[in-house]
């Protein structure tokens, strides 16, 4: 194997100088990502357990209730454009029994 060699800054002190720039560059973009993301507040909100459990719990209301009124309204439209069909032949029979089992269940 050979021996690795050296770098000498001898011999390409512009390239070095270039390469530092860029990376004194590429930290500055870094630092001021870490700035605007407000990493420090993140951070005290996952070390605070009582923050966390908040933040936690009304996340989840927020999802339930989401769910709970896009289902109504899934269920609402699906109902609204199943009565356009209940007309038809096989389709209108179809809605007709389950219409008679749900009344059935009523009483």
């Amino acid at each position: 194997m050979g021996e690795l060699k050296q770098y000498d800054t001898k011999d390409h002190p512009f390239e070095l100088r270039h390469e530092v720039k860029r990376l004194n560059s590429r930290l500055d973009d870094i630092a001021d990502a870490l700035e605007r993301s407000d990493f420090k507040d993140i951070i005290e909100n996952y070390t605070n357990p009582k923050k966390r459990l908040f933040s936690n719990f009304t996340a989840g209301l927020a999802r339930g209730l989401g769910l709970t009124i896009g289902t109504a309204l899934v269920l609402a439209l699906f109902g609204w454009i199943t009565s356009f069909f209940v007309s038809m032949p096989l389709i209108g029979e179809f809605l007709a029994n389950i219409q008679h089992y749900m009344d059935a269940y009523k009483k």
